[in-house]
Parts: structure tokens; C-alpha cells; sequence
């Protein structure tokens, strides 16, 4: 008996101990929608990174760790070779404050991409970046 009680604490205390995935708040934009994200749901993302991160602020001013590309938010349209070709493929975007990476989900939510992610406040509220690198 003791032994089960030990097992069952053990379980629930290690479950307690799982990381949340993600889950945003969804934004609904022309077409679709798309979800915004915490810089600590990001951070926990990245620990097992499955999508696509692109940085579109204009003028460059830093990547955070593990961007893929950086793509200016206003010429988003014009640079598609550079994302997933299947548009259900996950893909987060984030900029410095978060204006320029709304604008750029909302127009890969009206160009039929399903699974659009936005760093919410953008780079300055998340502390892991560095400036210079591309």
C-alpha cells in the first residue's frame, strides 16, 4: 500500500512538473486566424522547436536565439519561397514591438497559412536576443 501511495505522489508530482504546451490566444484576422504567443510560451517552444521563426522588423535590429530567417514584414508577400511551402506548417513570427509581426500574420492568414503564431510585445519583451546577428 505504501508502495502504490508512493508511486501515485510520484506521477502526480512529476506530471505537475511537465511544461504546458503553448496554446496562445487566438486572433482572428481576414481569412482566418492566427495565435499570439507569450515570450515564456516561446521560450518553452523553442525547447523543442517544430516551426519555422522569422524575424520581420524593419530596420534589422537583433534575432532572438534560434531565428530561421529574417524577412521584412512588409515585403513578407514578395519572400514565400523562404517559409514553408505547406501552408499548415507552424511558423512564428515575431518584430521588436509586435505591430509589424501582427501585420505580417495577418497577411499569411489572408494568403491561406493555417498554423501562424505572433510573438505577443514582441522582441523587447522577451530577453533572449542578440543584436547584430542575422
Amino acid at each position: 500500500m505504501k508502495k502504490l501511495i508512493f508511486l501515485l505522489l510520484a506521477t502526480l508530482i512529476l506530471a505537475g512538473c511537465q511544461s504546458k504546451p503553448a496554446s496562445g490566444e487566438t486572433i482572428t484576422a481576414a481569412g482566418g486566424s492566427y495565435q499570439d504567443v507569450t515570450p515564456d510560451e516561446l521560450y518553452t517552444m523553442l525547447r523543442d522547436k517544430d516551426f519555422t521563426f522569422i524575424n520581420v522588423h524593419i530596420p534589422f535590429a537583433g534575432n532572438i536565439a534560434e531565428t530561421d530567417v529574417s524577412i521584412p514584414y512588409d515585403e513578407i508577400e514578395q519572400n514565400l519561397s523562404q517559409l514553408p511551402s505547406d501552408k499548415n506548417a507552424k511558423v512564428v513570427l515575431y518584430c521588436r514591438s509586435g505591430r509589424m509581426s501582427q501585420i505580417a500574420a495577418e497577411k499569411l492568414v489572408s494568403l491561406g497559412y493555417t498554423n501562424i503564431w505572433e510573438l505577443k510585445g514582441g522582441m523587447v519583451k522577451s530577453v533572449s536576443y542578440s543584436a547584430g546577428t542575422g
